[in-house]
């Protein structure tokens, strides 16, 4: 036993690049290949330093003329080098050449493994930062089919040295959770930072699949990405499917509507449809070159206490199955959203809020932490011409109706409200139903977890299906509950 002394407290202790990478070469059976674009063989380098690298590196590559990497792994429809799709072609060719070449008979333990990556480092100008493809296909048995683990990073260093020493600490990572962490992603995805800080690298999307990872939603995987301060913001298609933002939102205009969306109302929809028809009246936005989504903040999802996965999956189904592109963000103020988008696009932007949120952006409190307060937040906010599209509050006590006209806002903001009031930056969402204006989503979900009727008329008609066939939000215990009551 180790010898302990008094006072001493327990911790994780995380093994050093050069533990890992010697690790997986002191293991006879694990025999793979390595295959690295853009930023040199840094990956590969620490198994070669290491010691003990012949039996495990198959063979170490790097494709860099364009024409040599079109010749080994095809040419990409979009001419592009750094995309997933260029990364899954890798990982195919490489494991198919080492299926070929390497005997099955003569080597029955062998565990394959093709390890890529297809990255573009900090440019000379130091204009852009660089981002890539990381991935690996392997097998954990001989005779089972192959795993995958594929993802997204951004770089944040300024250095291309820098970038390249990042990466090759991160495949190490990679490779050695992959093997010896497969059977708990949730701390694989926390490892991958081992000997990594959060503002070296960004990881904003990940994908498992394969035998060992049957039971993984992506979705939650990339839930983890928010909550562990990995990334910022995470995006679902209408497919339910992880989405890489840079490429939904290239060049895009982008119209965002935030909300808890817990369920999805009959308001929710009618504010989607009102603003859309408002925003594609603007000056060279049209509805094929733009992009609406729906925001979920991470401080939403934790509004009764710790993340509830189930509630978060029912969210994201029934935005989805409507056809939305959904966003998880960490982002609590609107300015931090609109910079988001910014670094994708530089066309027009929308967001479409009601009245409470409005006055919640004119709350100077929100802004204490920056220098310049409230006006370098709007700064930030109303950049590229960006416009807000307002969608009415009615008083259930008195029936009035909040517009932009008669809002209250704090009285040290109202001279800064009226400037982007007559500048055009607020526009109200006029042609609203009335009878929506009493639906909302806390009362709706309050009725559903009592086993009430009533709540299906408040709520898209496709969603109240799916609520019921799939019971979304517990549905059938809390009917169940209501009857035995």
């Amino acid at each position: 036993m180790p010898i302990t002394i008094m006072g001493d407290k327990e911790f994780e202790n995380v093994p050093s690049i050069k533990s890992k990478a010697l690790r997986i070469n002191l293991n006879e059976n694990i025999y793979g290949t390595f295959s690295e674009i853009g930023a040199g063989q840094e990956t590969v380098r620490n198994f070669f330093r290491a010691g003990g690298a012949s039996g495990t590196i198959a063979k170490a590559m790097s494709a860099y003329d364009k024409d040599f990497s079109d010749a080994i792994y095809g040419v990409e429809d979009d001419r592009r080098y750094v995309t997933e799709a260029r990364l899954k072609k890798m990982l195919s060719h490489e494991i198919r050449l080492i299926e070929e070449r390497i005997s099955r008979k003569k080597h029955p333990n062998k565990l394959f493994f093709s390890y890529a990556n297809t990255v573009a480092t900090i440019d000379f100008a130091k204009k852009y930062k660089g981002h890539g493809w990381v991935g690996i296909r392997y097998q954990v048995s001989p005779e089972e089919d192959y795993n995958e683990i594929s993802l997204h990073i951004r770089f944040h260093e300024n250095d291309a040295r820098h970038q390249q020493n990042t990466l090759g600490t991160l495949g190490v990572n990679l490779i050695y959770g992959a093997y010896y962490k497969y059977d708990s992603p949730k701390k694989l995805l926390r490892y991958l930072y081992d000997h990594i800080d959060k503002d070296q690298i960004e990881i904003d999307t990940i994908n498992f699949s394969g035998p060992r990872f049957k039971k993984v939603d992506n979705r939650l995987m990339s839930l983890q990405l928010v909550k562990n301060a990995m990334t910022d913001a995470v995006m679902f298609g209408p497919d339910g499917n992880n989405v890489l933002p840079a490429k939904l939102l290239y060049k895009k205009n982008i119209l965002a509507l935030r909300g808890s969306f817990r369920p999805v109302t009959k308001v929710n929809m009618d504010i989607y449809h009102k603003s859309c028809d408002l925003f594609f009246r603007e000056n060279k936005v049209s509805e094929d070159n733009t992009e609406v989504i729906f925001e979920i903040t991470l401080s939403n999802l934790r509004s009764e206490g710790e993340i509830n996965e189930k509630d978060f999956m029912d969210r994201v189904k029934l935005l989805c199955d409507l056809g939305q592109t959904v966003m998880i963000s960490n982002f609590q103020e609107y300015y931090k959203v609109v910079e988001y988008f910014s670094r994708y696009s530089k066309m027009r932007m929308g967001l479409a809020m009601g009245v409470n949120n409005l006055v919640d952006v004119f709350d100077e409190k929100y802004y204490r932490h920056l220098s310049g307060g409230i006006l370098e937040a709007f700064g930030k906010l109303f950049f590229k011409d960006l416009k807000v599209y307002l969608y009415p509050l009615k008083d259930s006590e008195t029936g009035e109706i909040t517009t932009s006209d008669n809002v209250k806002v704090h009285p040290r903001m109202k001279e800064l409200y009226k400037f982007f009031k007559y500048n055009g930056r607020v526009e109200d969402i006029e042609n609203f139903d009335p009878e929506l204006l009493n639906i909302y989503s806390r009362e709706v979900l309050q009725m559903i977890s009592n086993g009430q009727d009533g709540w299906e008329n408040m709520l898209p008609e496709r969603s109240v299906e799916i609520i019921k066939s799939e019971n979304l939000f517990h549905y059938k215990e809390n009917k169940e509950k209501a009857r035995n009551a």
